[in-house]
């Protein structure tokens, strides 16, 4: 697998991604065999009541994702605000953003200089990367939600959007805080993302979710 597919699948990723986990070591993703699994509407009741007091979140990630044998790491920081405002931005190993004002999305990738415009509508329902920044009241919408253990505050999403960029998301929560989340897709790809230094439900400036093109810059609108 070539470096330029792994850099593909990592952006998916990415998109994938606006989540975060505590500084703490994430709680236990596997439940035990005894354990009784809420219904299908309970399990999204519950999920919208961990995600509905988040309004606005902040702090730095670290990314593994692994295709195959080829394991690589990101480091980064990211941005959330309601509504469908995020901004995602990782330093190493190559600078890339995904940036949403709630309207339009871009993935600027400086190396490539090339610039990406989606609409951000386009997207709900084929990416997490909405989940924390949009209506939480909408997921059982988008995504069949189950949670294996009643009493467990992990969530497993699978999107009902043939198009989505991911097979599956699992989503644990620690104190009314997403801890940990891990992805997979059809590729057999398996993206965990940890994030550090969080700030929750602070008043982020509109600015930092606009993105203009450099000059120079090729822009691609799908």
């Amino acid at each position: 697998m070539t470096t330029s597919t792994i850099k593909a699948m990592a952006i998916k990723a990415l998109i994938a991604a606006a989540t975060v986990t505590a500084a703490t070591a994430p709680m236990a993703l596997a439940t035990t065999a005894h354990a009784a699994a809420a219904s299908q509407q309970t399990a999204a009741k519950n999920l919208n009541n961990q995600l509905v007091g988040i309004r606005s979140m902040t702090a730095n990630f670290s990314q593994t994702t692994k295709a195959g044998n080829k394991t690589t790491n990101f480091t980064g920081s990211m941005s959330v605000q309601r509504q469908n405002q995020f901004r995602w931005e990782t330093k190493s190993p190559a600078e890339q953003l995904i940036v949403a004002n709630g309207n339009t999305m871009w993935i600027y990738e400086e190396d490539l200089q090339q610039a990406t415009r989606q609409s951000v509508g386009s997207q709900i329902g084929k990416s997490p990367a909405l989940l924390l920044s949009g209506d939480p009241s909408q997921i059982d919408r988008h995504f069949n939600v189950s949670q294996p253990d009643a009493n467990n505050n992990y969530f497993i999403l699978t999107p009902k959007s043939s198009n989505a960029n991911f097979g599956s998301l699992s989503l644990s929560f620690n104190g009314g805080r997403p801890v940990m989340m891990v992805l997979q897709d059809s590729t057999g790809q398996t993206t965990t993302i940890r994030f550090s230094n969080i700030s929750l439900n602070k008043k982020l400036a509109a600015a930092q979710f606009n993105f203009t093109p450099p000059n120079g810059v090729d822009v691609i609108s799908q």
